[in-house]
């Protein structure tokens, strides 16, 4: 019995591991897709730069967070995981950073794609 346990928390960590990272991987991306905004003025040269820059960041955990998660996930329950970590981390951003508020039909539009999560995730 107790090796079953064990074997539950290390899936869990593995689990944990994988959405730590994918979550870290998109600050970064969302700083490199949206955080040039704030600077309208800048040269598109200079936030293009600046956003490889910050993607090439990304990468480095979006790559091993995608390879980790893949012996647990499907490519599919990968990507919706990741899409909801975005709009998780975009929320955010947009708030604190970008000082823009969350109406209410964004809200509900994100709780649509969240919605997806059961139906990739259940098992049928």
């Amino acid at each position: 019995m107790r090796s079953i346990r064990t074997r539950r928390t290390i899936k869990r960590e593995k689990a944990m591991r994988t959405i730590v990272l994918l979550t870290i991987s998109n600050i970064f991306m969302t700083f490199a897709w949206y955080g040039h905004l704030k600077f309208r003025n800048s040269p598109i040269t200079l936030a293009i730069l600046i956003s490889w820059l910050i993607a090439f960041v990304e990468y480095c955990f979006q790559v091993p967070a995608n390879r980790m998660g893949s012996y647990q996930y499907s490519t599919a329950q990968l990507k919706t995981l990741q899409e909801v970590i975005t709009l998780a981390v975009f929320c955010v951003f947009s708030v604190l950073y970008l000082k823009e508020g969350l109406k209410w039909n964004y809200l509900v539009g994100f709780m649509f794609m969240v919605g997806a999560v059961f139906f990739i995730f259940k098992k049928w």
